[in-house]
């Protein structure tokens, strides 16, 4: 196996169209991050990364600047870059194993920050380990997703889904009227952000009030509308608290209130209603809960399993692609549904997503796949930042109300994210190559 002996990295700033709210916060900007990889043999790969604070640790978030916190991401990328070179590996998951634990000591000290969760190590590492699977694949002379993957992952990743729904997301100040016109073009599966911070004091009782009204006002909007593609006819809820809840009680105030108003049994996931610190058990919360943020890795996702969550995020667009094949591989072995969780990425990271999501089995309820995807209702360059994906016009890219059609080309071509080389970037003056044979 050839060393990574040329590495660089680089960033832009891509703006969103409005204030983006989650877990009491609210994003302005999501920094897109470019990491190149070259071998001696004159090999190279680009891995992009859409790099998100407040998503990974919401202390860094709120503790500075969000240009600050920003920066300090990208400072723990460009380590990262220098740490993998010269490394000897035989695949990506290993040289993210091997490197992993001084980013995360460094992604530290950067912070100054001794709590800080891994998620934010490995955020940071996304364009690093995506440039090393295209330059592994280069080196292998493999051309598709599937011959990508070794035989301990393959029954994990087994299925070929010819549709996805895609899963807009309904932030905290995404109006009503907004999400009625989203369901009229056809969207149908609907992630609701809950746990808003209304008067920006942390009161938990307001919060709770603020997430019942909100779930009458969309449930009164959206309960009489119907769908071919889940097993009621209804249209579902996915629910994310991301760790917001501070108790089963104050949980249960709310899913009380959801039976009350018809809509306990619409919600398929509720995901990461708890702070992961709070290790309890929750298989006797009636509605599936989903880990997403403290399932950093495949020791924490058993762990979740073992505290009764019945479903895991997967977001290989956050957590890596090595790091979320891992997880994929535990929960397949223990009968846990997996799906593809968003962080706001860029179009061509939705297609490293959707490779993954498209060989998942279908969530229980479900007749279809399901992919979450919001870069299109929060970029203010979306259509500009379309232009860059590779197979740009691809039949498998757009949603066609609200489903993903995922046809043989997508299947032949890997929806494209192994058709970038880094003459394509910023970074083809560091590399001598003319990038990966396809």
């Amino acid at each position: 196996m050839n060393k990574i002996t040329i590495s660089k990295s680089d960033f832009e700033r891509e703006p969103l169209a409005a204030p983006f709210g989650f877990k009491g916060g609210y994003l302005s900007e999501l920094w897109q991050a470019t990491v190149c990889l070259g071998n001696e043999a004159g090999q190279s790969g680009t891995g992009l990364g859409t790099q998100s604070v407040l998503w990974s640790d919401a202390d860094v978030f709120t503790s500075y600047p969000e240009a600050v916190g920003n920066s300090m991401m990208y400072l723990t990328t460009a380590f990262a870059a220098e740490q993998v070179k010269n490394v000897d590996w035989k695949t990506p998951i290993d040289l993210l194993d091997t490197v992993l634990p001084a980013v995360y000591e460094r992604a530290k000290e950067i912070t100054l920050n001794p709590q800080l969760r891994l998620t934010f190590a490995l955020n940071a590492m996304v364009a690093i380990d995506n440039a090393a699977w295209q330059l592994y694949c280069c080196e292998k002379e493999i051309s598709s997703f599937d011959d990508m993957l070794s035989s301990d992952f393959k029954p994990a990743l087994s299925e070929h889904q010819n549709q996805l729904a895609c899963i807009p997301l309904m932030s905290y100040n995404v109006p009503i009227d907004k999400i009625i016109e989203t369901v009229d073009e056809g969207y149908f599966f609907l992630k609701i952000k809950i746990g808003a911070d209304p008067d920006g004091d942390g009161d938990q009782t307001k919060m709770v009030e603020w997430d019942k009204q909100r779930l009458t006002e969309i449930h009164e909007a959206v309960k009489d509308r119907e769908t071919t593609y889940t097993e009621s006819g209804r249209i579902p809820y996915y629910l994310d608290a991301n760790g917001r809840y501070d108790s089963k009680e104050r949980l249960m105030n709310f899913l009380n209130h959801a039976e009350k108003i018809g809509a306990l049994d619409r919600i398929i996931l509720l995901e990461e209603p708890f702070p992961e610190e709070m290790k309890i058990d929750v298989s006797d919360i009636p509605v599936r809960l989903a880990a997403d943020e403290s399932a950093h890795s495949d020791k924490d996702a058993i762990e979740r399993i073992e505290l009764g969550y019945g479903a895991i995020a997967l977001k290989p667009i956050a957590k890596t692609m090595s790091m979320s094949l891992k997880i994929a591989k535990v929960a397949a072995e223990r009968d846990v549904p997996c799906f593809c969780a968003d962080l706001t990425v860029n179009p061509i990271l939705v297609d490293w997503n959707k490779n993954f999501a498209a060989r998942l089995p279908s969530l229980p309820g479900m007749k279809i796949g399901v992919l979450e995807s919001n870069g299109h209702q929060n970029y203010k360059n979306w259509e500009a930042m379309k232009l860059s994906h590779p197979f740009h016009g691809a039949s498998w890219i757009e949603p066609q109300y609200g489903v993903f059609i995922i046809d043989e080309s997508f299947y032949k071509y890997s929806g494209g994210i192994l058709n970038m080389s880094c003459r394509q970037s910023d970074c083809s003056s560091k590399l001598n190559s003319t990038g990966c044979p396809n």
